[in-house]
């Protein structure tokens, strides 16, 4: 199953690589299907942790939001090169807002720990969305050669680079 992902992986990133303002269409629709998803999840943790209700109200308004934004993302907007930095900015703005929320509202470990980590690829996004901002081409090409470098470890190796890097 591993080589399979990788080699979806590989022929996706040529397929950024090689195209680039093309695929900035393909990165909108992505970008704009994990908002609805991000959004619907968010929703429900809003209606689960009901027991903070700060934290519900917030995840619940949130969720509202991203799943607006991703809707627009997939249908509305055309991945104008702008639009990309756009929508980086959003869902940087998102995740991090997301992961305080988290680390201050919720008790569990665990979820203490997810929120850390989804403030940090909130900040990690707001960076792309600057370098997004300078040079909206090249992201699609950055994002190619990451999934090739990921599809070839998966490939051949079998294992995911995060994997690799956690076990060893």
């Amino acid at each position: 199953m591993e080589k399979i992902l990788g080699l979806l992986y590989i022929i996706l990133g040529l397929f950024l690589v090689i195209c680039p303002i093309f695929s900035s269409a393909l990165i909108s629709l992505a970008i704009g299907f994990a908002m609805v998803c991000f959004g619907i999840s968010a929703i429900f943790n809003g209606i689960i942790f009901s027991e903070a209700p700060i934290y519900s109200y917030l995840s619940l308004s949130i969720g509202v939001i991203a799943l607006l934004f991703g809707l627009i993302f997939m249908f509305f907007l055309n991945a104008l090169p702008f639009l990309v930095s756009l929508q980086f900015y959003i869902v940087g703005f998102v995740l991090m807002v997301y992961g305080i929320l988290g680390i201050i509202y919720l008790k569990d470990k665990k979820l203490t720990i997810l929120s850390i980590i989804g403030l940090i690829l909130g900040i990690i996004t707001v960076a792309l969305a600057v370098f997004a901002a300078s040079q909206p081409v090249l992201i699609a090409i950055l994002i190619g050669v990451l999934l090739i470098i990921e599809g070839v470890a998966l490939f051949v190796v079998g294992k995911s680079l995060t994997l690799i890097e956690t076990y060893g």
